[in-house]
């Protein structure tokens, strides 16, 4: 049986969200959050931003980039729907499944090599499961990013067979591009293994969200021209492919018309590039609950000014959900607590 370390030190969060049973206080709801823009400069804060906080799929869209830089956009013919995919964590509707799996053998790969397992649809959480249902890695939320995995490997022919080991070709040049897109020093980063297999690597939610300004601003230093551009462009155009029907990550980018991209990942981590304001958002809710990292996040785009009213919008669902008993009673609610720190720039 493994034994697991204890950690040198825990991050300093603070609380951004309650939930409240009638009056009073039931679930206290701790977290950091980070405002950054391009150049790395802090612009707000709340809590920890320096003790590194696991990124799961808010590293996509820089899990995708070595692809990129290394002209596989135009070798295989990529379209922007489908760079979409490679930044996803899709609900594996049949519009999902179909696209991926029509990528896959534009590539030249096959089901089989993926591997970033198989597991029941997120489509299937708000929907009834078939009697007959039967699912492939094609169904895996991150089947389209693993496609992209397949891909610098067919462009550049290395072996796919172990494509997930660290030492990997494929995944050196992700986390050079990780540290590169999010300024900090490769060797610096903890590693972990993350729900599709694939490394997945902690970054102060400061960098985190100078990754997300870089990706808004579709720059990145040391790399010519603008190499993240497309990818934000085919977030924002098909966040549909990004997410899934009924999901917050698509009601948060079509709310923002055209302004930012929002990109969600697991165990309460909210990634935000607002490209019209110049900077990127990184929120972690430290006990992973997602009513209160959504919550927190439509509170904060309301203290940045970015947001108005989001019980008007359709994002009213997840402003300060109610929380209902078994009668259909509403006995609280969720309300966020954000105290944000403001930086200057240098």
């Amino acid at each position: 049986m493994s034994v697991w370390k204890p950690v040198a030190a825990l991050p300093q969060h603070v609380p951004l969200a309650i939930s409240q049973r009638g009056d009073w206080v039931e679930c206290v709801h701790y977290g950091s959050i980070a405002v950054c823009d391009a150049s790395g400069h802090l612009l707000y804060r709340a809590g920890d931003v320096d003790t590194p906080q696991f990124t799961r799929s808010t590293l996509k869209p820089f899990q995708a980039l070595p692809l990129l830089t290394s002209g596989g956009v135009d070798h295989f013919g990529l379209t922007a729907r489908q760079l979409a995919l490679l930044c996803a964590s899709h609900s594996g509707e049949p519009m999902h499944v179909e696209a991926v799996s029509a990528m896959l053998a534009q590539i030249g790969g096959q089901v089989s090599q993926l591997q970033c397992g198989c597991q029941v649809p997120l489509f299937y959480t708000d929907h009834a499961l078939p009697a007959d249902a039967t699912f492939t890695p094609l169904h895996h939320n991150c089947s389209g990013k693993h496609t992209g995995f397949l891909a610098y490997c067919q462009l550049h022919g290395h072996d796919h067979s172990n494509h997930l080991s660290p030492r990997h070709p494929l995944q050196q040049a992700i986390r050079e591009a990780v540290a590169q897109v999010c300024q900090v020093d490769p060797a610096g980063m903890p590693m972990g293994i993350d729900g599709c297999s694939a490394p997945n690597y902690a970054l102060p939610l400061r960098a985190l969200a100078t990754g997300y300004a870089r990706l808004a601003a579709g720059v990145v230093p040391g790399i010519a021209g603008a190499p993240l551009q497309p990818l934000y462009q085919a977030m924002q155009t098909y966040p549909d492919m990004v997410s899934g029907s009924g999901r917050f990550d698509l009601a948060l980018t079509r709310q923002g018309e055209g302004r930012w991209v929002a990109k969600g990942g697991a165990d309460g981590v909210q990634a935000i590039a607002v490209q019209h304001a110049g900077y990127g958002i990184a929120i972690k809710i430290a006990d992973g609950n997602a009513r209160a990292l959504h919550t927190v996040t439509l509170a904060l785009l309301q203290q940045l000014g970015l947001l108005d009213h989001p019980e008007r919008t359709a994002l009213a669902a997840w402003h300060q959900p109610p929380l209902h008993n078994a009668a259909g009673l509403t006995v609280g609610g969720m309300v966020a607590r954000i105290e944000l720190a403001e930086h200057r720039r240098p």
